[in-house]
């Protein structure tokens, strides 16, 4: 480009200029030639990491070529090079400006108050989750990420507050279109496991379908791969650690709020007799919609040589979707987990409240609308309708103990989020649980992630 647009305004004033000789204008045409590939060169040193230094050598040698052609009637035509050189310098240096550091820092956080139905002495008010993430890259195939997360503010032997490592492990790209990991890290199980930031979600809290039926956040020690097609579906699959049976208290009301999240091992010196497989499909190649499921397998007793039921295993299923049709955000879930040869182990527990349950399950259909927007402000109200069981059957053998499934709970959750920022919200909303009106409760919350 800077050749043709030199020889075309040197031919220009060529003609222009009844004085100049032809022979003239030929020295003329093989000095800006010559002139032409000595730039060029240069620029090509700039390009190839010459940075800063190439740019200072390239504007004045362009300067300096304006002389060359003095005497021309169009010496505007010499400033063309100056102009020309000077732009790689900016393109040379622009990447190493404005490239991304090798390591980096994230997380999220979120603030909460609730207040039941009537009893504003039950009020309370809590920082529920702090996370400071940490990731480095090696190189552009292989990187590092990390979360540790702290629970209600205070973390210590007599308060109720919890530090955790939500996610260690290593990632590495094999091509463009598969990666692998190794570590602890999330289970790409539901909508809500591995996007369970407060700005990603409606609510002051997650959902009870992907908390009490999918344990949130779930995270399992093992190896994992993750691939892409051309045509937007993307699958997973891995084998990992999984649950711990020998952990179920029948005694504990946590075992009935959430069977999976009572024996879960979040990577705790995680008993490991056996492993757990997952596999999950997500298709994204329609333009704001996702259709998935995922399926969890694995033996639960780890091998532990005093443990009732020695073959007991779960199995976890779900199916999703999500449409986000313009200003609406739709979505709905159905999850469904059954535990397998664990008459035994219930056979023992007679007479507590809680043993394992054969069947749990729960689904929600969700909507949103954002209502209204101006810069990053925004505010999107929302409804949630959700069934849950956490124990909709037992084994037939504890029939005869008068053992039967539990009632479902039907919760209606409405409020609104108000965005100040895409990461920064302020939620409110009201929930129903329409079997307990006790549990009936007022929600205010802050969240954010950086």
């Amino acid at each position: 480009m800077i050749k043709k647009t030199v020889l075309a305004a040197a031919l220009a004033a060529a003609f222009a200029s009844p004085a100049f000789a032809q022979e003239d204008v030929r020295a003329e045409l093989r000095a800006l030639h010559e002139e032409v590939q000595r730039l060029r060169a240069e620029l090509d040193a700039m390009k190839k990491g010459g940075g800063a230094q190439a740019a200072a050598v390239a504007a004045p040698a362009a300067v300096a070529a304006t002389p060359a052609t003095a005497g021309s009637p169009t010496p505007a035509a010499s400033a063309t090079p100056t102009a020309t050189a000077a732009a790689p310098a900016a393109v040379a240096t622009a990447p190493e400006a404005a490239a991304e550091p090798a390591t980096k820092l994230f997380g999220y956080g979120e603030l909460s108050y609730s207040r039941p139905r009537g009893d504003a002495g039950g009020a309370q008010a809590t920082v529920g989750r702090f996370v400071i993430g940490l990731s480095h890259d090696f190189n552009e195939k292989t990187r590092f990420a990390s979360e540790v997360e702290i629970e209600n503010a205070v973390a210590s032997a007599d308060d109720q507050g919890e530090v955790e490592v939500e996610q260690v492990y290593i990632e590495h790209q094999f091509s463009p279109d598969i990666s692998g990991k190794a570590g602890l890290f999330l289970m790409p199980i539901g909508l809500l496991n591995e996007s369970h930031e407060p700005p990603n979600y409606y609510g002051v809290h997650r959902n009870f379908v992907e908390t009490a039926i999918i344990p949130t956040t779930w995270r399992e020690i093992g190896l994992g791969a993750t691939g892409r097609t051309g045509f937007g579906l993307r699958w997973d699959a891995g084998i990992t650690t999984g649950f711990d049976l020998t952990k179920w208290d029948s005694t504990s009301d946590e075992s009935i709020e959430s069977p999976l999240g009572s024996i879960h091992q979040e990577g705790q010196l995680a008993k490991a007799g056996n492993p757990a497989f997952y596999g999950a499909l997500n298709y994204n190649g329609v333009p704001g919609l996702n259709l998935g499921g995922s399926l969890f397998y694995g033996k639960v007793a780890q091998k532990q040589a005093d443990f009732a039921s020695p073959d007991a295993s779960l199995t976890l299923g779900e199916v999703h979707a999500r449409w986000t049709p313009g200003d609406w955000d739709l979505s709905a879930l159905y999850a469904i987990g059954t535990f397998n040869n664990v008459e035994a182990f219930n056979l023992t527990q007679v007479g507590n409240p809680y043993p394992v349950p054969k069947r749990f399950d729960g689904w929600y259909l969700q909507g949103a609308y954002k209502l209204w927007n101006s810069g990053e402000y925004a505010l999107l109200p929302f409804a949630r309708y959700e069934q849950v069981n956490t124990a909709r059957s037992y084994d037939a053998s504890l029939s005869e103990f008068g053992y039967t499934g539990r009632p479902t709970d039907k919760i209606v959750t409405t409020g609104a989020t108000f965005q100040l920022h895409p990461q920064v919200v302020l939620k409110a909303d009201y929930q129903w649980f329409r079997d307990d009106s006790r549990r009936d409760a007022l929600n205010l919350g802050l969240g954010f992630t950086y």
